[in-house]
């Protein structure tokens, strides 16, 4: 039976791994995220203690990606929860996620190398990502809110212009800036006639 205090300490340790991935993922690239330098960042005595939380380099990754979803939905959703209507929630969507990803580059730029290396770890988030906003384009043309288009067209769009201001954002652009441009294109899209 493990306790609650044994539960935390290999909770802590999964963070230490996944943190220690992160910045290594971020500053050296994913092949040279090691286990070995996940070691060496960590201060950990063996790749034993890695092993026991992930059995391969893919399971590590997939984790990576599924942490950088939940701080995002975590950091997006009170805004996301106050907005009101579909055109609302479609401009506190860009916002919301072009600040979450200004104040989270490390992350970001980890994710990124996942994905341009050929792993799979982001793929079901981002599937999962893509129908949720094209739930929000068909919902948005029910209520009147958006213009007849192909939801899932727009969907697709908008994620790969989220995911395109990453490199803008790193460069130094403005967030606010970034966020607006965004939005005006989205809402100009999307705009229903009238």
């Amino acid at each position: 039976m493990t306790t609650p205090t044994r539960r935390r300490a290999t909770e802590a340790r999964r963070e230490q791994i996944i943190s220690a991935a992160v910045a290594l993922l971020a500053e050296r690239g994913c092949q040279a995220t090691t286990f070995d330098a996940i070691c060496e960042r960590a201060g950990l005595s063996s790749k034993r203690l890695i092993t026991y939380h992930f059995a391969g380099k893919e399971e590590l990754f997939t984790a990576i990606a599924s942490k950088v979803v939940a701080d995002a939905e975590a950091f997006m959703r009170p805004a996301l929860d106050a907005a009101t209507g579909a055109r609302e929630l479609l401009i506190t969507l860009i916002r919301a996620n072009v600040t979450f990803m200004a104040g989270h580059l490390e992350q970001m730029k980890a994710l990124q190398q996942i994905i341009f290396n050929g792993g799979h770890a982001w793929d079901e988030h981002h599937t999962d990502s893509v129908n949720r906003l094209a739930g929000l384009f068909t919902d948005g043309q029910r209520s009147g809110a958006f213009r007849p288009c192909n939801a899932q067209v727009m969907a697709v769009t908008l994620r790969a212009a989220l995911d395109g201001v990453y490199e803008p954002l790193a460069e130094g652009i403005d967030p606010a800036r970034c966020a607006e441009e965004l939005v005006e294109i989205f809402d100009r899209a999307t705009r229903a006639a009238g």
